[in-house]
């Protein structure tokens, strides 16, 4: 039996079918080869089309299908992992109203600041655990303020998996998890968020029907069945926002256990059973994929915007031809500190750490004489890793102290030079699996399907690929202070 995992992502879409009883890979797809252009019409506005994240979705499960490593009528479930918070409108006839407000699009702040005050901090703290910020339910606000003939013609909203979900299936749900990370979710009620609802005027139609996660939201269409020649039973059983998928891939489900990412954005997610709430919500917290109302689980979410796309950049600017690989080979040669060269990667639109601050990517103290692309190219990943060392000491500051951080090896923890500069700015141990977001919501749709009994069925064959631990503290803590100076200057 066959588990097909879609992982919607910002540069690319991934398709990965996994055998159920090994939980091992049989074929992986990606499309496109290289990464996928975000439409930005004013500074920082960030837009995709859904229609591509769908078309590139067809294309990789056909690329999957004509490698014949496998017979495509063994699928019996599908799993979806997305990008989060971005909006997709459609019609009354599913068609797409416009393009996605995506999750690094600014153009929102300011009426989520609104919404705070409007709707009162103590509710938004309480109940929503986050201010509205620039998220889903305030993108929405700026397309009815802004584009009201759109707006008049708006049958559901969707957070992208649902968009997915509904083109394979033809259904359109939606999952408390989704819900919350768009701040339309009342943790209290356990129900949508009446304040977030009445305070902008939506009308309760919008909303898709609310599914539990682990459940079925619809089976394949029949002529997409028969089109890709797959099993026309097949379901899509399951479906998260990246970051609760991710954490699912490295089987962080409980209280106090903590997973990391380093794709476009930079991530640190903890779960925890306390509904908790930073007072600046400069980290932000979910419903986690295994919450119940008599366990809760949520994910508290560090985001900096600029992680791996800052590295993107330098590739694209001073990589010429050369491979990540290659570019972590030169890094490696250039001593800790990069001889004083800093880069603040934050030039993917404003920061929920920073209060939603828009500061910019900056490089300080270059010396022409001295700086070569070698060390450009390792203080990029030394800036990252001290943003996420930033972001993690705010999440101290709510009580959560992780002693050991799970990755999967991918995107920048690929990099040894990243890796090192991650634990010793951290002064936190990383274990690294190899996992991925698709792996993970095909997993995810095996427990959505019932073939796994429980979580620990579907990890019965988690294996660790190898431990990092600080070695270099002192040092990287002086860098650190250096780094946090320039921060704090430019954030004035």
């Amino acid at each position: 039996m066959l588990l097909l995992g879609i992982d919607i992502g910002t540069s690319f879409i991934k398709a990965t079918l996994v055998d159920a009883d090994t939980q091992k890979p049989v074929a992986v797809a990606q499309c496109p080869e290289t990464e996928n252009p975000i439409t930005s019409l004013q500074s920082g506005w960030a837009e995709q089309s859904p229609e591509m994240w769908w078309e590139q979705t067809l294309q990789a499960i056909q690329k999957l299908i004509t490698s014949k490593k496998f017979d495509p009528k063994d699928i019996a479930a599908i799993g979806i992992s997305y990008q989060m918070h971005g909006l997709v409108l459609v019609d009354k006839n599913q068609n797409v109203l416009r393009d996605s407000i995506i999750w690094c699009d600014s153009r929102a702040v300011e009426i989520g600041e609104e919404a705070l005050h409007e709707i009162g901090e103590e509710i938004c703290s309480s109940c929503l655990l986050n201010s509205p910020g620039n998220f889903t339910a305030s993108k929405l606000a700026w397309v009815k303020e802004n584009e009201p003939a759109i707006y008049e013609k708006i049958d559901k909203i969707m957070l992208p998996g649902d968009f997915i979900a509904m083109k394979l299936t033809g259904k359109i749900t939606t999952t408390s998890s989704a819900l919350s990370e768009g701040i339309l979710w009342d943790f209290k009620k356990d129900n949508i968020s009446s304040d977030v609802m009445q305070n902008f005027k939506f009308e309760s139609s919008l909303i898709p029907d609310v599914e539990s996660l682990f459940s079925s939201h619809g089976k394949i269409l029949p002529e997409l069945a028969q089109q890709l020649g797959i099993n026309e039973n097949a379901e899509v059983t399951y479906k998260a926002g990246d970051q609760p998928n991710n954490a699912l891939s490295l089987n962080v489900l409980r209280p106090g256990e903590v997973a990391a990412n380093g794709g476009t954005s930079g991530v640190i997610y903890a779960v925890t059973d306390k509904l908790l709430s930073d007072k600046f919500s400069r980290v932000n917290s979910f419903v986690h994929v295994n919450h119940t109302n008599d366990e809760k689980r949520i994910g508290v979410l560090l985001c900096i915007n600029g992680a791996a796309i800052m590295y993107s950049w330098a590739k694209k600017v001073c990589g010429d031809n050369l491979s990540y690989k290659e570019m972590d080979a030169l890094a490696e040669k250039i001593n800790p500190g990069s001889d004083g060269l800093l880069v603040l990667p934050f030039g993917n639109g404003s920061e929920r750490m920073l209060k939603n601050k828009m500061i910019d990517a900056h490089l300080e103290n270059i010396d022409l004489n001295k700086h070569s692309r070698a060390h450009i190219f390792r203080a990029v990943q030394e800036g990252i890793a001290f943003a996420f060392r930033y972001g993690l000491d705010i999440m101290r500051e709510n009580d959560l102290h992780p002693t050991i951080i799970r990755a999967g090896k991918a995107n920048l923890f690929l990099s040894d030079v990243f890796i090192q500069s991650f634990v010793n700015a951290t002064g936190v141990a990383v274990e690294l699996y190899e996992n991925d977001g698709s792996v993970g919501a095909a997993l995810g749709a095996g427990i959505g399907k019932g073939i796994y009994k429980s979580y620990h069925e579907a990890y019965s064959n988690f294996k660790l690929l190898g431990k990092f631990e600080p070695t270099n503290i002192e040092l990287y803590e002086e860098l650190y202070q250096d780094w946090k100076k320039l921060l704090e200057e430019k954030m004035k």
